[in-house]
């Protein structure tokens, strides 16, 4: 028996970007796997690489009738393909996937957590509102698989679901991809030229959506605070514009908060570790994450990162080992912080040898596929499924 299993996540983006190595791999385990997320321009990448696709309208934001539609939707899908294991990733997802499985009646619904989105500085009716929706979610998990160590001692905490109910996942990068030795310094000196970056002008790097809850206007007038203190200094910043989301900027809005510091939007990239061996160091000063790659992929890349002390971060970074962590919202010690290690290059070299050691030791993805084809092999072994051979051994 061929064991077919669902992956769904809200955006294409999320399926190809954060899951396709792990749905591949899981693909090399004997599964047959589909990918099911909103429609868009990162499909015709999933399916090249051996994932179908099935398109369902579902947005990021919160709007009741399109989601009961999705709702609907989905369980028609679960219903007519018959998937063993229903795995979903990302809140509404995670809420909407696991309903229409549970409805369809499929063996097997997994959830991995990939951050909550209530966190602590939420007004407390909004937070009570998202607590509420994981725990309605969770009634509909067989395991709850969680990226975070935070997130899971959080689940448990608020009674979100029971122990016996979740495990940790971790997460993890392709260490082999996000390697410095493999950066030509041919291309990175034409990268740096096409990108305009001044020579001689230190880098402080930023990755992720263009959105307030990511921390970039914080960053933006800490950079204009290290440059009337240090010296000059360039903000790249790597990533595209999330209109979907509230809080979504312009670049006229960064470059206003950086004042005359400069600032080089580089948009969303293929060539990840060309850009991370281009700044001096990395920051993050999100609000709120799940246990963020970036971070993992700078320090791949040796290069300290400085982020904010919320859940997720902590995991990713160690405070004075690969970088530091400032408080959240303080552009101040944001700015001290950046200002300490663009002042002590033998600093930044220790930090980013030591993120180097890090992502060897905690955050290869290969350790994450085996966890998820485990916990698998469990599953199918309680529900009493019958797998084929290869699946069966719950190895890749």
């Amino acid at each position: 028996m061929t064991l077919r299993v669902a992956h769904i996540t809200t955006v294409d983006q999320s399926l190809r970007y954060l899951l396709l190595n792990q749905m591949r791999s899981i693909a090399q385990a004997g599964y047959e796997v589909t990918g099911i997320s909103a429609p868009g321009s990162d499909v015709p990448v999933i399916e090249s690489m051996g994932i179908r696709h099935i398109a369902v309208p579902l947005t990021r934001r919160l709007t009741p009738f399109a989601d009961l539609r999705a709702l609907v939707h989905l369980y028609r899908i679960f219903r007519r393909e018959q998937f063993t294991i229903v795995h979903t990733h990302t809140p509404k997802p995670g809420l909407l996937g696991q309903l229409a499985a549970r409805m369809a009646g499929a063996p097997v619904v997994v959830n991995t957590i990939h951050g909550f989105y209530f966190h602590e500085h939420m007004p407390p009716a909004q937070r009570r509102f998202y607590i509420a929706m994981e725990r309605i979610a969770a009634r509909c998990s067989d395991l709850i698989l969680s990226q975070s160590r935070e997130d899971l001692d959080t689940a448990i905490r608020l009674g979100i679901c029971p122990r016996e109910r979740i495990q940790l996942l971790g997460n993890g990068i392709d260490i082999q991809r996000f390697d410095r030795n493999r950066v030509d310094p041919a291309t990175l000196a034409h990268l740096r030229s096409t990108l305009g970056l001044p020579p001689d002008v230190p880098v402080i790097g930023f990755v992720g959506r263009l959105v307030v809850e990511k921390g970039i206007l914080e960053l933006a007038r800490a950079v204009q605070q290290v440059q009337s203190r240090f010296g000059p200094v360039t903000l790249l910043i790597v990533g595209g514009v999330d209109r979907e989301k509230a809080g979504a900027l312009n670049h006229e809005d960064i470059q206003a908060a950086a004042g005359t510091a400069t600032c080089i939007f580089a948009g969303v990239r293929q060539d990840m570790p060309d850009m991370y061996a281009l700044m001096d160091v990395f920051a993050l000063p999100s609000y709120r994450e799940g246990f963020p790659r970036a971070p993992m992929e700078a320090s791949a890349m040796g290069v300290p990162c400085v982020v904010t002390n919320v859940r997720g971060c902590r995991e990713a970074v160690e405070h004075e080992r690969n970088g530091l962590i400032v408080p959240l919202r303080d552009v101040d010690a944001l700015a001290e912080a950046l200002i300490s290690l663009l002042r002590d290059h033998d600093r930044r070299r220790a930090m980013g040898d030591a993120g180097r050691r890090m992502a060897h030791e905690q955050f290869d993805e290969r350790l994450v596929f085996q966890r998820v084809l485990a916990a698998y092999h469990r599953l199918l072994h309680e529900k009493g499924v019958q797998a084929s051979e290869s699946a069966a051994t719950g190895k890749a």
